[in-house]
């Protein structure tokens, strides 16, 4: 289970874990958002992530969504990645895929919902995505589930977690994360 800041790289490090283990990743992004950026309903998308889980024995799930299956996410994962990148660094990564896929949909996101960078999502980025509620979201996952949290909070960190892990793990052990 891949979790954090807007902009720290959960995808990216999804993807990643997605091929280094050989298991199946479900973005929580491209899962709630539909054509144009309308949002599904939590309800479906919450059936959409239920038969995701029980339809494969091992798997990587990228987004926060606290509201969608989170509880049984976090008890079901076997490791934790927490992406606690600050404020700056995750506009600064924002800024760089709004350059990268400007006018384009990512694979990651919903279908018809192309990159843009708006003020609204700036504001998200920097203050509304990171709520007293929202880190003590974080908080409690990192100390109920200390044994299986990884905190990342920065490139260097990440590149050295990255650099640590075995290639395909899947086939040792069927991984969750």
């Amino acid at each position: 289970m891949v979790i954090g800041y807007s902009g720290s790289g959960k995808s990216t490090l999804a993807r990643f874990l997605g091929r280094n283990y050989h298991v199946p990743v479900l973005h929580l992004d491209h899962v709630f958002w539909l054509p144009g950026w309308k949002s599904r309903s939590r309800e479906e998308m919450g059936k959409i992530v239920s038969r995701f889980m029980d339809s494969h024995t091992s798997w990587v799930i990228d987004g926060n969504y606290t509201k969608t299956v989170y509880s049984r996410r976090l008890e079901e994962a076997d490791q934790i990645v927490f992406l606690d990148f600050n404020r700056f660094s995750c506009l600064f990564r924002v800024g760089k895929r709004y350059w990268t896929y400007r006018g384009r949909t990512r694979k990651d996101m919903g279908r018809g919902c192309r990159e843009k960078l708006d003020w609204e999502f700036i504001r998200w980025v920097l203050w509304d995505g990171r709520t007293r509620e929202r880190k003590e979201e974080y908080r409690t996952a990192q100390i109920k589930y200390r044994d299986k949290v990884t905190r990342i909070s920065g490139q260097k960190q990440l590149d050295k977690y990255i650099s640590g892990l075995k290639p395909d793990m899947a086939s040792e052990k069927a991984a969750r994360c």
